[in-house]
């Protein structure tokens, strides 16, 4: 199994809204981190999907090493 591209070294604060549906980047390629654009295509990666049960501030893993995704875990550390 390949790894992730690491992204970034800290988590990305997002804004969800109540009840919309969200595409974490899991590969690490996308361009509009933390959320996929579709770069997995022709990889093994597949983003994993979000439901927001409600409005709020959320931090979302850049490193794509946590074990808690699409949430931060500190793993970047």
């Amino acid at each position: 199994m390949d790894l992730p591209k690491r992204a970034g070294d800290t988590p990305i604060a997002v804004e969800l809204e109540e009840g919309k549906n969200y595409a974490w980047c899991t590969c690490g390629l996308s361009s509009k981190q933390p959320f996929c654009d579709g770069k997995h295509s022709g990889t093994e990666f597949r983003p994993q999907m979000l439901k927001a049960e409600k409005s709020e501030t959320k931090y979302l893993c850049a490193c794509k090493a946590t074990a808690n995704g699409p949430f931060c875990d500190g793993s970047h550390k």
